[in-house]
């Protein structure tokens, strides 16, 4: 009887001993996943991203396996891929038990399926914005929020938003589909309607504003940005170029492209002062407009003939003064 208590004493702690060996390469195994983490929230597996697979008391199943570009998973001593796109990590632990079974490699597994990393749901925000940046859509984001990633809109930045995303019609064929988003419903206006959910894969692009170049007898040329809300004409540009300058010529000249970047050059004369004057209306002007100003024909010549005369006359004048004084 002694014997018998003896033996089944021993076989109790083997047990025990058997089971705490199974947990701690099941810990083991989960540790050595690095960059784990339960914090993500779960969403449909994609592409590229990084799974962390843990199978209860089989640690040579427990790794973590990166989702190839087709959605597949490979796993040890399985002899087909596993088909894991589009399902959410409850999903994919039951596809990965199923395999386990199906090819008789394990009878009853217990999975765990943790996401450590997102990659296929990426958004870009690019442009006229103050940092450019690509991330991973957790959760509800929108067009505001991915902008605000991009510490928001850049001084260039033009009147619309443009977001490209991929979408699929009723025959399985992929599209690409541009919506454009005027900046000031979005932002002055706060229309919600704009404020699109984005679900990954999209591209925010902010185009930056056209200019008007002005040259000429203006007393700062440069660059001017094109206001499309307001329009842009020749006596806005003048006024941020400071005014003319002495000497401006009566008509000015603006050089403009028609047809697209193989089209024509344009000379369009017209009549500046009498814009100035209020005689004429003013002109619109378009970007990648010249607005050239030319120098009065004769005038800046005649202007020169005359400073020198005068200065001459006053040289000789003070020489005649300092004879006369000896």
């Amino acid at each position: 009887m002694m014997s018998f208590n003896r033996i089944l004493l021993a076989l109790c702690i083997l047990a025990c001993a058997m089971t705490a060996v199974v947990m701690a390469q099941d810990q083991s195994a989960a540790a050595a996943a690095p960059g784990v983490s339960a914090n993500l929230p779960a969403l449909p597996v994609g592409p590229e991203d990084l799974i962390a697979v843990s199978v209860y008391g089989a640690p040579e199943f427990s790794r973590t396996l990166r989702v190839s570009e087709q959605g597949d998973i490979r796993m040890p001593m399985l002899k087909s891929p596993i088909k894991v796109r589009g399902l959410m990590p409850q999903g994919v632990e039951s596809v990965i038990a199923q395999a386990l079974v199906s090819e008789q490699v394990l009878v009853s597994p217990s999975v765990t399926v943790t996401i450590v990393e997102y990659r296929s749901r990426p958004i870009t925000v690019s442009g006229a914005v103050k940092m450019p940046v690509t991330f991973q859509a957790y959760g509800n984001i929108t067009v505001l929020d991915a902008l605000t990633r991009a510490q928001g809109l850049s001084p260039e930045a033009g009147p619309e938003i443009l977001v490209s995303r991929t979408i699929k019609d009723e025959t399985g064929n992929t599209h690409s589909l541009v919506q454009r988003i005027p900046v000031k419903g979005l932002i002055d206006a706060a229309d919600p309607e704009l404020n699109l959910k984005l679900q990954g894969g999209e591209e925010i692009r902010v185009p930056e504003a056209g200019k008007v170049f002005v040259v000429g007898n203006v007393k700062k040329p440069g660059a001017v940005t094109v206001d499309d809300a307001n329009g842009t004409t020749v006596l806005k540009v003048l006024s941020m170029s400071e005014g003319l300058v002495d000497f401006s010529s009566k008509t000015a000249y603006i050089y403009r492209k028609e047809g697209g970047a193989g089209g024509t050059k344009n000379e369009i004369p017209i009549p500046l002062q009498d814009i100035m004057k209020r005689k004429s209306p003013d002109v619109a002007l378009v970007a990648n407009d010249i607005l050239y100003i030319p120098d009065r024909p004769g005038q800046r010549a005649t202007f020169s003939v005359l400073d020198k005369v005068l200065m001459l006359s006053g040289v000789l004048g003070s020489a005649g003064i300092f004879a006369a004084t000896r």
